[in-house]
Protein backbone atom coordinates (compact mmCIF):
# COMPACT_ATOMS: atom_id res chain seq x y z
CA UNK A 1 0.00 0.00 0.00
CA UNK A 2 1.34 3.17 -1.35
CA UNK A 3 -1.31 5.50 -1.86
CA UNK A 4 -0.58 9.08 -0.31
CA UNK A 5 -3.04 9.92 1.99
CA UNK A 6 -3.64 12.52 5.11
CA UNK A 7 -5.69 12.31 8.39
CA UNK A 8 -7.81 14.15 10.36
CA UNK A 9 -8.71 12.88 13.62
CA UNK A 10 -11.50 15.25 15.70
CA UNK A 11 -11.14 15.16 19.27
CA UNK A 12 -12.74 17.99 20.58
CA UNK A 13 -15.74 16.03 22.13
CA UNK A 14 -16.17 15.61 25.69
CA UNK A 15 -17.70 11.93 25.19
CA UNK A 16 -20.53 12.13 28.37
CA UNK A 17 -22.05 9.04 28.34
CA UNK A 18 -19.22 7.71 29.66
CA UNK A 19 -19.78 9.39 32.52
CA UNK A 20 -15.84 9.82 33.42
CA UNK A 21 -13.77 12.59 34.67
CA UNK A 22 -12.11 13.12 31.65
CA UNK A 23 -12.71 13.20 27.65
CA UNK A 24 -13.03 9.32 26.83
CA UNK A 25 -10.15 9.84 24.27
CA UNK A 26 -7.79 10.19 27.26
CA UNK A 27 -9.28 7.32 29.22
CA UNK A 28 -6.89 4.93 30.02
CA UNK A 29 -6.04 1.81 27.97
CA UNK A 30 -3.27 -0.73 28.96
CA UNK A 31 -0.39 1.97 29.64
CA UNK A 32 -1.37 4.38 27.26
CA UNK A 33 -4.82 6.55 26.54
CA UNK A 34 -7.24 5.74 24.25
CA UNK A 35 -6.50 8.51 21.58
CA UNK A 36 -2.60 6.90 21.29
CA UNK A 37 -3.83 3.69 20.40
CA UNK A 38 -5.73 5.61 17.50
CA UNK A 39 -3.28 7.94 16.25
CA UNK A 40 -0.93 4.05 16.34
CA UNK A 41 -3.24 2.89 13.48
CA UNK A 42 -2.06 5.36 11.12
CA UNK A 43 1.33 6.40 12.48
CA UNK A 44 4.13 4.65 10.03
CA UNK A 45 1.70 3.59 7.46
CA UNK A 46 3.13 3.42 4.17
CA UNK A 47 1.91 6.22 2.23
CA UNK A 48 0.97 8.66 4.89
CA UNK A 49 1.61 12.30 4.20
CA UNK A 50 0.99 14.11 8.08
CA UNK A 51 -2.04 13.60 10.79
CA UNK A 52 -3.95 16.52 12.36
CA UNK A 53 -5.66 16.18 15.79
CA UNK A 54 -8.16 18.39 15.86
CA UNK A 55 -8.96 19.88 19.81
CA UNK A 56 -10.51 21.56 22.12
CA UNK A 57 -8.95 25.40 22.98
CA UNK A 58 -9.10 24.50 27.11
CA UNK A 59 -7.53 20.93 26.52
CA UNK A 60 -5.27 20.18 29.11
CA UNK A 61 -4.93 16.36 28.44
CA UNK A 62 -3.26 16.19 24.97
CA UNK A 63 -0.11 17.93 26.16
CA UNK A 64 0.89 15.32 29.00
CA UNK A 65 1.07 12.50 26.19
CA UNK A 66 4.09 11.59 24.61
CA UNK A 67 2.50 11.92 21.48
CA UNK A 68 2.15 15.72 21.36
CA UNK A 69 5.62 16.50 20.35
CA UNK A 70 5.27 13.38 17.78
CA UNK A 71 6.46 15.54 14.29
CA UNK A 72 4.39 13.96 12.47
CA UNK A 73 1.23 14.88 14.25
CA UNK A 74 0.12 18.65 13.98
CA UNK A 75 -2.57 20.31 15.83
CA UNK A 76 -5.75 21.94 15.15
CA UNK A 77 -8.38 24.15 16.59
CA UNK A 78 -11.67 22.07 17.39
CA UNK A 79 -15.22 23.62 17.20
CA UNK A 80 -18.64 23.13 18.55
CA UNK A 81 -19.40 19.77 16.63
CA UNK A 82 -17.63 17.26 14.70
CA UNK A 83 -18.40 19.41 11.71
CA UNK A 84 -16.51 22.23 12.50
CA UNK A 85 -13.84 20.00 13.81
CA UNK A 86 -13.24 18.42 10.74
CA UNK A 87 -13.22 21.51 8.52
CA UNK A 88 -10.86 22.99 10.86
CA UNK A 89 -8.43 19.99 10.12
CA UNK A 90 -8.90 20.71 6.76
CA UNK A 91 -7.63 23.92 6.18
CA UNK A 92 -4.92 22.88 8.35
CA UNK A 93 -3.79 20.37 5.94
CA UNK A 94 -4.09 23.11 3.07
CA UNK A 95 -1.57 24.79 5.33
CA UNK A 96 0.11 22.13 5.30
CA UNK A 97 0.98 21.83 1.86
CA UNK A 98 -1.97 19.36 1.26
CA UNK A 99 -4.28 19.37 -2.50
CA UNK A 100 -7.40 19.75 -2.66
CA UNK A 101 -7.29 16.15 -4.90
CA UNK A 102 -5.25 14.67 -2.11
CA UNK A 103 -7.36 11.84 -0.61
CA UNK A 104 -8.09 12.34 3.33
CA UNK A 105 -9.08 9.95 6.24
CA UNK A 106 -11.26 11.05 8.86
CA UNK A 107 -11.53 8.83 11.96
CA UNK A 108 -13.23 8.58 15.73
CA UNK A 109 -10.39 9.30 18.41
CA UNK A 110 -12.53 6.94 19.82
CA UNK A 111 -11.79 3.82 17.76
CA UNK A 112 -8.56 2.52 18.67
CA UNK A 113 -9.09 -0.72 17.03
CA UNK A 114 -8.92 -0.44 13.22
CA UNK A 115 -7.43 -3.42 12.20
CA UNK A 116 -4.43 -2.68 9.18
CA UNK A 117 -5.91 -4.98 6.70
CA UNK A 118 -9.47 -2.77 6.81
CA UNK A 119 -7.03 0.37 6.55
CA UNK A 120 -5.26 -1.24 3.34
CA UNK A 121 -8.73 -2.50 2.28
CA UNK A 122 -10.13 1.12 1.91
CA UNK A 123 -7.58 2.87 0.38
CA UNK A 124 -6.90 0.10 -1.76
CA UNK A 125 -10.84 -0.05 -3.00
CA UNK A 126 -11.39 3.50 -3.52
CA UNK A 127 -7.86 4.93 -5.00
CA UNK A 128 -9.19 5.65 -7.97
CA UNK A 129 -13.07 5.92 -6.77
CA UNK A 130 -14.98 9.41 -8.24
CA UNK A 131 -16.25 10.36 -4.80
CA UNK A 132 -14.44 8.20 -1.96
CA UNK A 133 -16.17 6.30 0.72
CA UNK A 134 -16.50 4.70 4.38
CA UNK A 135 -15.91 1.33 6.14
CA UNK A 136 -19.18 0.16 7.21
CA UNK A 137 -20.61 -3.30 8.31
CA UNK A 138 -23.65 -4.44 6.77
CA UNK A 139 -26.41 -4.69 9.95
CA UNK A 140 -26.99 -7.71 11.26
CA UNK A 141 -29.88 -7.54 13.38
CA UNK A 142 -33.66 -6.76 13.45
CA UNK A 143 -34.39 -3.18 12.76
CA UNK A 144 -37.72 -1.67 14.48
CA UNK A 145 -38.43 1.99 13.88
CA UNK A 146 -39.84 3.55 16.65
CA UNK A 147 -42.49 6.59 17.36
CA UNK A 148 -42.39 8.92 20.38
CA UNK A 149 -43.16 7.20 22.52
CA UNK A 150 -41.11 3.81 22.00
CA UNK A 151 -44.01 1.84 20.27
CA UNK A 152 -43.09 0.37 17.07
CA UNK A 153 -44.55 1.32 13.98
CA UNK A 154 -42.26 -0.36 11.41
CA UNK A 155 -39.45 -3.29 10.79
CA UNK A 156 -37.48 -2.18 7.63
CA UNK A 157 -35.69 -5.00 5.61
CA UNK A 158 -32.41 -4.95 7.07
CA UNK A 159 -30.49 -5.88 3.89
CA UNK A 160 -30.76 -2.62 2.90
CA UNK A 161 -28.78 -0.90 5.63
CA UNK A 162 -25.17 -0.77 6.74
CA UNK A 163 -23.92 0.86 10.15
CA UNK A 164 -21.34 3.44 9.08
CA UNK A 165 -17.63 3.33 10.62
CA UNK A 166 -14.66 5.27 10.34
CA UNK A 167 -12.53 5.80 8.69
CA UNK A 168 -14.26 7.90 5.93
CA UNK A 169 -11.98 8.64 2.77
CA UNK A 170 -12.58 11.57 0.19
CA UNK A 171 -10.96 14.52 -1.59
CA UNK A 172 -9.87 17.11 0.75
CA UNK A 173 -11.52 19.73 -1.88
CA UNK A 174 -14.61 18.41 -1.64
CA UNK A 175 -15.52 17.04 1.34
CA UNK A 176 -14.25 20.90 2.60
CA UNK A 177 -16.83 22.08 0.06
CA UNK A 178 -19.31 19.94 1.29
CA UNK A 179 -19.39 20.60 5.28
CA UNK A 180 -18.68 24.21 4.82
CA UNK A 181 -22.16 24.42 2.61
CA UNK A 182 -23.86 22.07 5.05
CA UNK A 183 -22.91 24.40 8.27
CA UNK A 184 -23.38 27.52 6.30
CA UNK A 185 -27.45 26.40 6.04
CA UNK A 186 -27.44 25.02 9.56
CA UNK A 187 -27.75 20.95 8.20
CA UNK A 188 -27.12 18.31 10.19
CA UNK A 189 -24.01 16.40 9.66
CA UNK A 190 -23.15 13.43 11.89
CA UNK A 191 -20.33 12.46 9.76
CA UNK A 192 -18.29 13.38 6.68
CA UNK A 193 -20.02 11.06 4.44
CA UNK A 194 -23.78 12.67 5.10
CA UNK A 195 -22.15 16.15 4.10
CA UNK A 196 -20.90 14.63 0.94
CA UNK A 197 -24.17 12.82 0.37
CA UNK A 198 -26.16 16.16 0.75
CA UNK A 199 -23.86 17.80 -1.79
CA UNK A 200 -25.25 15.30 -4.35
CA UNK A 201 -22.91 12.26 -4.07
CA UNK A 202 -23.18 8.39 -3.08
CA UNK A 203 -20.10 7.70 -1.19
CA UNK A 204 -19.06 3.86 -1.81
CA UNK A 205 -19.72 1.76 1.21
CA UNK A 206 -16.46 -0.52 1.83
CA UNK A 207 -17.28 -3.66 4.61
CA UNK A 208 -14.73 -3.72 7.42
CA UNK A 209 -14.65 -5.70 10.80
CA UNK A 210 -17.36 -5.23 13.31
CA UNK A 211 -14.72 -4.82 16.08
CA UNK A 212 -13.89 -1.50 15.03
CA UNK A 213 -15.93 -0.14 17.58
CA UNK A 214 -16.26 3.65 18.42
CA UNK A 215 -16.49 3.88 22.48
CA UNK A 216 -19.39 5.78 23.68
CA UNK A 217 -20.36 3.40 26.51
CA UNK A 218 -18.58 2.30 29.76
CA UNK A 219 -18.91 -1.69 28.71
CA UNK A 220 -17.08 -0.45 25.03
CA UNK A 221 -13.95 0.26 27.28
CA UNK A 222 -14.01 -3.08 29.29
CA UNK A 223 -14.65 -5.05 25.92
CA UNK A 224 -11.33 -3.45 24.49
CA UNK A 225 -9.30 -3.90 27.65
CA UNK A 226 -10.20 -7.74 27.53
CA UNK A 227 -8.64 -7.59 23.90
CA UNK A 228 -4.91 -6.28 25.51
Amino acid sequence: MSLPFWVVIPAAGVGSRMQADRPKQYLPLGDRALIEHTLDCFLGQPGLNGLVVCLAADDAWWPALACASDQRIQRAGGGRERADSVLSGLHKLTELGALDSDWVLVHDAARPHLAATDLHKLLDSLQDDPVGGLLAVPVRDTLKQADADGRVTATPDRSLFWQAYTPQMFRLGALRQALADALACGALITDEASAMERAGFAPRLIEGRADNIKVTRPEDMEWLTRLR
